[in-house]
């Protein structure tokens, strides 16, 4: 279902001049029921000028009071005679009034405390702030830190219940995602491998020798020069005799 062109301005003017429930106006305006609640009490949209959705076009009186006489019917937006373009989503960081930029370090330190899940481009997201400012508040050199009081960004105006939630769980799915991830390395029965297949195999040790190439080693050891002419010289004197 499309929502109204002001979808805030028109919840506003339905809290103020209707009996419609919270879920009701939630619904139509495409809002928080949290957020309709807070609108009632005077702690949302301060400042906001109600716009009738009858008197654009885009509410009949007796669609109002069909839905004032059965708690479980839904608003259904009129048919327009004109046909509005498609409202293409916003991309980047959110622009933030001149007039709610000082309440940005309040909105940045109460989701620090409540929801540490959330990422620092999730929070500039929803706030319309810069990481450098994030980081300021998270570790208190902010110019302005001893002023600085945790207030829900959705109090101040800053971003809706509802992109609030759809980040929040967006966080939580990516944190369930990598723990998972991480059980399933730590799962997997890693160990470190065997020393026999780290270590370098060991030189394998010579055979002793025998006693028998013992004595011959030592016969071979045991010549030398002055052995060998003793030995040629007495055969020249034995050869010398018998002629």
């Amino acid at each position: 279902m499309s929502q109204p062109l002001m979808p805030k301005a028109t919840a506003v003017w339905l809290v103020e001049n209707t009996s419609l429930t919270f879920e009701q106006v939630a619904d139509f305006c495409g809002l928080h029921v949290l957020e309709v609640k807070g609108i009632a009490d005077g702690d949302v949209a301060q400042g906001i000028k109600g716009m009738d959705p009858v008197a654009s076009g885009q509410l009949s009186r007796a669609e109002i009071e069909r839905c004032q006489k059965d708690t479980d019917a839904r608003l259904q937006v009129s048919e327009s005679k004109y046909k509005l373009p498609p409202i293409a989503p916003r991309k980047g960081p959110r622009y933030t009034p001149v007039s709610r930029r000082q309440d940005r370090p309040d909105a940045i330190a109460w989701l620090l405390r409540n929801h540490p899940e959330l990422t620092d481009a999730q929070i500039s997201k929803l706030v319309g702030t810069t990481k450098p400012t994030i980081q300021s508040v998270r570790d208190r050199s902010h110019w302005n830190s001893t002023n600085i009081k945790p207030v829900d960004p959705v109090t101040l105006g800053l971003c809706t219940q509802i992109e609030l939630d759809a980040a929040v769980q967006k966080a939580a799915r990516k944190a369930e995602r990598e723990r998972k991830k991480a059980g399933k390395v730590a799962g997997t029965g890693e160990t470190l491998l065997p020393t026999s297949e780290t270590t370098a195999p060991e030189a394998a040790a010579e055979p002793e020798p025998a006693p028998e190439e013992e004595e011959e080693d030592r016969e071979k050891k045991s010549y030398n020069a002055d052995s060998v002419f003793a030995s040629l010289k007495d055969v020249k004197i034995e050869d010398e005799s018998e002629e």
